[in-house]
């Protein structure tokens, strides 16, 4: 047997582990970290250990499909099923015009650097605003916030550097990803332990004593969807203390601004938030001042609260607590992430913009807008099933599954039955396959050269790294971007990329597109391929000073923020703001989470995995089962406002009382579930993207959810 090894990098999610694979015989055995790489000093998780199943899944699809007139799929050559696709699509265009051509993005085409932006050159080309990704489901207000309060261009506080770190509803220790400035997935553990040795503090806010709370120096257990009260609860004891930097705040916070979010959070009390949020006030007290005091550090959001009431509200907030403490980089600072395939940009110590409110395509629906070429993925479901003028007839799923991920899932099946064209890539046949017309299976992430686009902004240090393909790839594959270039080759467009278009006639390679994707990055293509999976201090960005007269500050206290967090003083509870909730029905409220297992939907797939999980259990505190009179691994059905699902409980004294804690893309696409035991249930269900929504951003209320819980026999599961 011939065996060699060849170094990659794993793209189960965004942490661009490095890994060894095993080959032999052309076949990967065996997945293995890189003890000797510098950042990552061999670390690998689960899930990026199980490459070799997921390259030689049996079930893994090898060849395109189309669906039958009798609704069955038979194997189509792709160059066949491409010629079909493209002769619809210009039906499509001629009768219906560009915006009733959508694509959607997800989280799997994001783990590979020319997927995203190749499709957005695509939809460029054909004049189409009808592009949508998976970033507009959980965190749009990472983008939007900025935008509109401002942001530090040379960007927050190192965690490298930091004092003191306020993690609000993350937990990178098993989803390996933090919000800039974070703990990342670059060997979370031993990188946590050591920090800390050095004298890091450590604030954790999450319903869940989650596995990066059980290291905090202050854990404040809150209840789900109270983080805008606890966070202005924190600002309210800064600056009423006067703990804030007052001599950035001068340099750069609009005065009447921090004026205003005082003024906003002056009835947020200690003892009001103690109350309200469930935390203990003199714990709420001591996690300000030790924020407070740094004197590094930085506040940053996960998921979780981004996806409760009032997320946008939430996340300003959290940026407030950066501004008014001063935690960003200054002159002569050096950035910690390398930022290699970014363009060459100043990065300077001073505030950009802010540049306001969403301004791009309106959306038929909600009066909500685009922003960053993107559109509200919450609304794609209606913009399929609503007819009129510009309806979405055809769409494109990349590296993603609308059934299992978008909110709202009756609608999403709706839009699934209705689409007139539906072409789906994936290299399993996941839910949303399931309703496809045309199925094209992808080359994989060993079969593909590759960078990591989002860590190359993440890493801790400026750390290069590239892969090529290491193995052949078997059976008739494309990859992502190969579909998008196939299809505008048909439809006679050009996409254009920042180093020219994709020619046509003989088909580029991956390496040849990825230097026309990166052709303005910073750093050279050569020299990160060249250099993978070292660190190149002498690329290192140092922040320059500020411009003699520069014109941006940040706007901290926005009217309709500060108007909204008013209404949040008002309430009782964020639930609230739903129509349909009961206090007296709904007790109980369910947040999402990350499993060390599965990304999203996926994960079930492969036996180790699916054998470690079997379903997406419903986990409660031991009490609340007891209550319930529901044992272990016995049966609930938890109903929101909206709609209700069967669940698998699960003791986890880790959760607070009047939680139910489930991961979220799991299911089947009958919405039924009476496989529940063997493939989970869908949260998205419960979701009703018209209730409770971000006006900013269309973000629907996916965690903090009010629902019932009751225990059911297994009787219940006939039928669904």
């Amino acid at each position: 047997m011939a065996t060699e090894v060849k170094r990659s990098f794993c793209r189960i999610c965004h942490a661009a582990c490095p890994v060894d694979v095993e080959i032999t015989n052309g076949r990967a055995t065996k997945v293995s970290g890189v003890d000797e790489d510098p950042i990552f000093n061999g670390y690998t998780c689960v899930k990026g250990r199980q490459l070799p199943d997921q390259i030689h899944d049996p079930g893994r699809l090898r060849n395109a499909l189309r669906r039958t007139a009798g609704g069955t799929f038979e194997p189509v050559a792709s160059s066949e099923a491409l010629d079909e696709v493209g002769a619809k699509l210009r039906t499509i265009l001629d009768m219906h015009g560009p915006r009733a051509i959508a694509s959607y993005t997800g989280t799997g085409g994001y783990q590979n650097a020319p997927s995203h932006p190749v499709a957005m050159a695509f939809h460029k080309a054909i004049g189409s605003i009808s592009y949508y990704t998976s970033v507009t489901i959980d965190q749009p207000m990472k983008a939007t916030a900025n935008m509109r309060m401002g942001m530090w261009e040379a960007g927050p506080s190192n965690f490298s550097d930091a004092d003191v770190l306020l993690a609000i509803g993350y937990n990178p220790m098993v989803s390996s990803f933090a919000p800039f400035g974070g703990l990342q997935g670059t060997d979370p553990f031993v990188t946590l332990r050591k920090y800390k040795a050095a004298g890091l503090k450590l604030i954790v806010i999450d319903p869940r004593r989650t596995e990066l709370a059980t290291q905090a120096d202050i854990f404040l257990q809150v209840r789900p969807g109270e983080d805008p009260a606890l966070l202005a609860g924190l600002l309210r004891v800064i600056l009423s203390e006067e703990l804030h930097d007052a001599e950035f705040c001068e340099a750069w916070v609009e005065p009447e601004h921090l004026e205003a979010l005082w003024a906003a959070v002056e009835p947020f009390t200690p003892n009001r938030v103690a109350e309200r949020c469930g935390v203990d006030a003199l714990d709420l007290v001591a996690a300000a001042r030790l924020f407070s005091a740094g004197p590094t550090g930085i506040s940053g959001s996960g998921t979780g609260p981004s996806m409760s009431p009032h997320p946008s509200l939430m996340e300003h907030l959290s940026l407030c607590l950066n501004v008014v403490c001063g935690r960003y980089l200054r002159e002569g600072q050096r950035i910690e992430a390398g930022g290699f395939l970014q363009p060459e940009v100043p990065k300077r110590a001073q505030v950009i913009g802010p540049f306001g409110d969403p301004s791009g395509p309106e959306s038929r629906f909600r009066g909500l807008r685009g922003y960053n070429g993107e559109m509200p993925c919450t609304t794609l479901a209606q913009e399929i099933c609503e007819p009129g003028p510009e309806q979405v007839r055809a769409l494109i799923v990349n590296g993603g599954n609308p059934v299992a991920a978008w909110p709202d899932q009756m609608k999403t099946l709706d839009a699934m039955q209705a689409i007139e064209l539906l072409v789906v890539i994936d290299h399993r046949m996941s839910q949303t396959a399931e309703f496809a017309d045309y199925v094209f299976a992808p080359r994989l992430s060993l079969e593909r050269a590759d960078v990591p686009p989002f860590m190359d902004r993440w890493f801790r240090e400026p750390y290069a790294c590239y892969t090529p393909a290491v193995m052949e790839p078997e059976g008739d594959l494309l990859n992502d971007w190969e579909v998008y270039w196939e299809l505008a080759e048909r439809l006679g467009v050009c996409i254009e990329l920042p180093g020219g278009s994709i020619p046509g006639g003989d088909r580029p390679t991956d390496d040849d597109v990825l230097d026309l994707v990166y052709a303005r990055s910073r750093v050279p293509m050569d020299v990160i391929r060249a250099n993978a999976g070292q660190v190149l201090p002498e690329y290192a960005i140092t922040v320059q000073p500020a411009d003699p007269a520069p014109s941006g500050r940040f706007q901290v206290g926005l009217a309709d923020h500060m108007d909204e967090l008013a209404q949040v003083a008002q309430e009782t509870t964020s639930a609230e703001i739903m129509r349909g909730f009961d206090p007296e029905v709904h007790r109980y409220r369910l947040i999402s989470r990350r499993l060390k297992t599965h990304l999203n939907s996926l994960g079930g797939e492969l036996p180790a995995l699916r054998r470690r999980t079997p379903t997406n259990f419903a986990y409660m505190h031991p009490d609340d089962m007891a209550n319930l009179d529901v044992a272990d691994e016995g049966l609930v059905r938890i109903a929101s406002p909206h709609a209700e699902l069967i669940g698998v409980a699960k003791a986890a004294p880790d959760v607070r009382q009047g939680v139910v804690s489930m991961a979220h893309s799991w299911g089947s696409s009958t919405g039924t579930d009476e496989k529940v035991r063997d493939i989970g249930a869908p949260t998205n269900r419960l979701i009703d993207v018209e209730n409770g929504y971000c006006p900013i951003t269309g973000q629907a209320v996916q965690s903090a959810i009010p629902v019932s819980v009751e225990a059911i026999t297994e009787d219940a599961l006939v039928g669904g």
